[in-house]
């Protein structure tokens, strides 16, 4: 049952709240790629070979893929202000050994274990946003905020790792997280409640657990494991096979047999779930992608040092983040779906200028004006997708409805990155033998950013098709600004939905 006293409801301060998601959320997504421009200095310190490196990425990616969803029903099942407690103790710890690794073992499982924490925080946090915050304007804004330390989270760990590793040394990319997770404690012992409790269930669905975690983890392994292992081979063949089945099995036991499942599979039912989970999977694959090959034009192409491809990155963070808040806004005066089908289409066509990169541009043309174009439509779309996503979900499956969510949002990106790889090397491959090197591989980069103009386009086609056509809306209504009311109170996670 849920524990909720009204000296409990008194002490609890929205403010702290939004600072104690807004620390972890940052500390999440500034490890998904600070560490990329330190890699060659981690492979000179501890002696990592070319394969090995790149499982200092891929481990954090596999475990915080692979748990999210585990993640999100433990929130609900023990209660979020645990869950990020353990959640932030274990990435702080975790960041410290990595920060004093001596091998790259060491180094790797700092990472792996980075990624449980960060499987715990994530859904936990976003849980724990959505209950505080009524409805309306004010979670429009406490969303517009976490939107905006998600997205330039990700942009901004490039930038800082570049300067740390530049001016200080690559060891600081894992410690940085030490005193970032300490802050998180403080600020989650002083103002998440012990309210923030889970739901009525009496224990955890193990089985789907274990399904969906060994299911979700294979498929991320075997995605990330293609720059090893083609996609025609029998590894990679055979570990999408098991996974699917471990998956399919993982909805079949939940719809069936689990008493207490780990998701709910009526969630799925629900159009605006389900179409912002589909919409957020497309978003995820642009944002992860561009950062790897923009990064990659800007040094490979360009011939810009790490430190300035990283700098280069801000106009494109900068856009992310005030679209983010500025989405509020724009979410009192249209709808989310409208947001959603505009802001889309302007991406499509920020990224089908990335397309026309040339092997002899310029970063005005080439990177600042497609950035700025792309960021303008994406930026504001996470808002919308986060409240879409969490509409119609009873308070006691938050950390369910956030844990897919991220789920969508991790595992996208990773599995888009992998197919985009691909992609890249077939078009390189496939480009006039007459051409330079960087002719070759500007040839391949555009056809990645081709795709993900169309990926977008097919998120405008989920908007128009799955979203219901009067979807969730942080703001006011038509009617209730011509008369003047408060905003309306749509069935978020905030509000009272449901019951199941």
């Amino acid at each position: 049952m849920y524990k909720n006293t009204a000296r409990e409801e008194r002490s609890v301060s929205p403010g702290g709240v939004l600072w104690t998601v807004a620390i972890a959320q940052l500390m999440v997504s500034l490890d998904v790629s600070v560490v990329n421009v330190a890699l060659p200095s981690m492979r000179t310190a501890l002696g990592f070979d070319e394969s090995g490196l790149s499982w200092v990425v891929n481990a954090y990616t596999l475990t915080f893929g692979g748990l999210l969803l585990l993640g999100g029903r433990a929130a609900d099942r023990f209660g979020r202000r645990p869950l990020l407690f353990v959640g932030l103790a274990l990435f702080g710890v975790t960041s410290l050994l990595g920060g004093l690794a001596q091998g790259p073992g060491q180094l790797i499982a700092a990472r792996a274990a980075q990624g449980v924490g960060a499987a715990l925080i994530a859904p936990a946090a976003l849980a724990v946003l959505t209950t505080t915050f009524p409805a309306g304007p004010r979670l429009g804004k406490a969303l517009g905020v976490y939107s905006a330390v998600t997205a330039g989270g990700a942009a901004v760990g490039v930038v800082v790792g570049g300067l740390l590793t530049e001016y200080i040394n690559w060891r600081w990319v894992m410690l940085v997280n030490v005193p970032l997770a300490i802050v998180g404690l403080v600020l989650a012992g002083r103002h998440v409640p012990a309210a923030q409790a889970g739901d009525t269930a009496r224990r955890l669905d193990v089985v789907g657990a274990i399904l969906a975690t060994l299911g979700t983890s294979l498929l991320v392994f075997a995605l990330v494991r293609t720059d090893v292992e083609p996609w025609g081979s029998a590894a990679t063949i055979g570990s999408l096979a098991v996974a699917a089945v471990l998956l399919a099995g993982f909805f079949v036991y939940e719809g069936t047999r689990a008493k207490e499942p780990l998701l709910r599979l009526g969630v799925l039912t629900n159009r605006s779930v389900s179409g912002a989970n589909i919409y957020m999977m497309m978003v995820s694959i642009n944002i992860f992608t561009s950062f790897y090959f923009v990064s990659l034009y800007l040094q490979e192409v360009l011939g810009m040092g790490a430190l300035t491809a990283g700098l280069a990155f801000l106009p494109f963070c900068l856009g992310l983040v005030v679209g983010s808040l500025y989405a509020v806004r724009l979410l009192a005066r249209f709808e989310a779906r409208q947001l959603l089908i505009v802001g889309g289409i302007i991406g499509a066509v920020g990224m089908f200028w990335f397309s026309q990169i040339r092997p002899t541009g310029n970063f005005l043309v080439d990177v600042l004006g497609p950035s700025l174009v792309t960021s303008f439509g994406i930026g504001p779309l996470l808002v919308p997708i986060a409240n879409a996503a969490t509409a119609g979900v009873a308070p006691n499956e938050a950390g369910m409805a956030s844990g897919l969510l991220n789920s969508a949002r991790q595992i996208g990106g990773s599995i888009g990155l992998a197919a985009m790889s691909t992609i890249a090397l077939a078009s390189t491959d496939g480009a006039p033998v007459t051409d330079s090197p960087g002719a070759r591989l500007t040839h391949g980069y555009s056809m990645v950013f081709t795709v993900n103009s169309g990926l977008l386009l097919v998120a405008v086609l989920v908007a128009l098709f799955v979203l219901p056509r009067r979807g969730p809306n942080l703001g006011p209504s038509p009617a209730a600004r011509q008369n003047g009311a408060p905003g309306r109170r749509p069935e978020t996670v905030g509000g009272e939905g449901p019951r199941s």
